[in-house]
């Protein structure tokens, strides 16, 4: 079995509604990219497929590249596109 590091995704918007909960525990493999969290995601819930491209992402605080790896015990962010009012 290969290595996996383990992160907690917060979630927000669409990704709370669409999940029902406002975190969720990922076991990954090591050196996976940010990016795959959400690939993730989409392939349990491909209705979240329509905000994969409009998708920022955030590790412990900070706006990174999709193609940012992630380590052990990080906190990924999943920031969807928002309107104002």
């Amino acid at each position: 079995m290969p290595p996996t590091i383990q992160v907690t995704v917060k979630l927000f918007a669409i990704y709370q509604e669409v999940l029902g909960r406002p975190e969720l525990t990922l076991h990954l493999p090591v050196q996976s990219p940010v990016a795959n969290v959400l690939e993730c995601l989409i392939q349990q819930h491909p209705e979240l497929a329509p905000w994969q491209s409009q998708t920022q992402f955030g590790i412990n605080l900070t706006i990174v590249p999709p193609t940012t790896p992630l380590q052990d015990q990080d906190e990924v962010v999943l920031i969807p596109p928002v309107s104002g009012g």
